[in-house]
């Protein structure tokens, strides 16, 4: 069967922002792949291209208008001497091992210095996993954290995000959880999409996964606050099409991270805003919930094959609002969160988690008998009501003065402080085994008389604190 050629279109009706609308044009549909020649000089070969052509996806056709998001951006475009030829086919990416060990822009080409990525081709626009082949999350993905490890464990196919607000280490975090991450003695590699980064935390994060990445474990991409903001949108597609193949065609676990979310929602948002879309709350696109589970949903374990993806996605809550769309919507999706605290920071805390406000709704599925530690669930329920008692203390003492408090209040105040000095407090390029983790937070328990030790077994607490108590 011949390969026609494919028609090109220079009917350009208007140039708006990061979009192109193309008239005269027949036969188009929803994402399909545009290669946009911009104007020249008459001495340029036709077919020849050019260093300024770009690239563009299709978001939406009427009759013979076709609308075109322009990857590269439409800065120095012009109507005139435009041309557009669509592919008829959507947006693909190569996958396989070739991308790990590699550093890219957001658009998966090289910053490395190294050759384009090659492989087989898939669509970056993916599918969630179909609820029927899933398998439910388990077994851990632990992360060298003590204060996520212990209180908050990360399984296998969960979808776990970290929420923070300007100000506070969240990126420092998300890079130290990439850095030490592992499945045990599994196949385990990371793909870390980083979106909306200043060229000072790109550098950062590239020296912290410096060692992941030479060791050929780490796909990593980054999208700069100054590319062009479609390549945000696009980012996270291209980080879990590749993150998906090396799971489920490859046989490894790998944990995607991508961040900053709320920076691809600002992306999402402006893109609406130039397609004259109606707003929804807070001048987002009312597909905006639709639109962030495309994402996180294509993440799980398939029933029959070997790997799983993970995700953890990273936002920042505008003002510390945590009803603001973006934390709001990702909460709807996701099997919990975890929490950055401003006090904890200020207390010079890091990582600054707050215990109380952060859950994993499948601990239970990664933790305990067999996965983690016997103890490890008792000791997660018995700090995290200890924390609780510490808090209602605190609140007390603030009422009523310090010298109020009885003794058994004064020691819940003793255990806030070890558990924040000893377990949460770690360095952030500490990567601490778990044995290590939980030992900590005996440590911390053992601050606490023997009655108030409710949520573990006394067998444990003789073994862990000693008879006397």
């Amino acid at each position: 069967m011949t390969d026609w050629p494919r028609p090109s279109y220079t009917g350009i009706a208007q140039v708006r922002g990061p979009l192109v609308v193309v008239t005269g044009a027949g036969d188009v549909g929803w994402d399909e792949f545009a290669d946009i020649r911009v104007g020249r000089d008459g001495d340029a070969a036709d077919g020849e291209a050019a260093e300024d052509d770009r690239h563009g996806l299709v978001l939406d056709t009427a009759r013979d208008r076709v609308l075109v998001q322009v990857l590269e951006g439409t800065g120095g475009m012009s109507t005139e001497g435009m041309r557009v030829t669509f592919s008829g086919a959507p947006l693909r990416v190569p996958v396989g091992t070739a991308w790990l060990g590699r550093v890219c822009d957001g658009m998966g080409q090289p910053l490395d210095g190294g050759p384009p990525v090659l492989g087989a081709a898939a669509p970056v626009a993916g599918v969630p996993l179909n609820p029927v082949h899933r398998e439910p999350p388990a077994e851990p993905v632990l992360t060298g954290v003590s204060a996520i490890d212990a209180l908050t464990t990360l399984a296998r196919g969960q979808k776990l995000p970290v929420f923070s607000r300007a100000g506070l280490p969240h990126l420092e975090l998300a890079a130290q959880i990439a850095a030490q991450a592992s499945a045990g003695d599994e196949p385990f590699c990371v793909v870390f999409a980083a979106m909306g980064l200043t060229h000072a935390d790109a550098a950062a994060v590239r020296e912290t996964l410096e060692g992941r990445s030479a060791s050929g474990e780490l796909v990593l991409l980054l999208n700069l606050a100054d590319a062009p903001v479609i390549e945000r949108i696009v980012t996270p597609r291209i980080a879990l099409t590749v993150a998906e193949h090396l799971a489920f065609q490859e046989g490894r676990h790998v944990l995607v991270v991508m961040g900053d979310m709320t920076s691809y929602c600002e992306a999402l948002r402006e893109v609406s805003a130039a397609r004259g879309e109606i707003p929804a709350r807070r001048a987002y696109p009312g597909y905006l919930y639709s639109d962030l589970a495309s994402l996180y949903e294509r993440c799980g374990r398939v029933r029959g094959r070997p790997g799983s993806v993970t995700l953890v996605p990273v936002l920042t809550m505008p003002g510390g609002d945590i009803t603001h769309p973006v934390p709001d919507l990702t909460g709807y999706i996701t099997e919990g969160q975890i929490v950055l605290s401003g006090d904890l920071h200020a207390l010079g805390v890091y990582p600054p988690v707050d215990a109380l406000e952060s859950l994993s709704r499948l601990m239970r599925k990664a933790a305990g008998p067999g996965r983690t530690r016997a103890d490890h669930l008792d000791v997660a329920a018995q700090t995290t009501t200890a924390l609780a008692g510490a808090r209602r203390a605190r609140e007390l003492g603030e009422l009523v003065g310090a010298g109020a408090l009885s003794d058994t209040d004064r020691h819940y105040l003793d255990f806030e402080r070890a558990c924040r000095q000893t377990l949460i407090s770690q360095g952030r390029t500490e990567a601490r085994p778990l044995e290590e983790t939980l030992d900590l937070a005996w440590r911390a328990l053992a601050a606490l008389p023997r009655r108030e030790l409710t949520m573990l077994p006394a067998e444990a607490i003789d073994e862990h604190l000693g008879r006397e108590r």
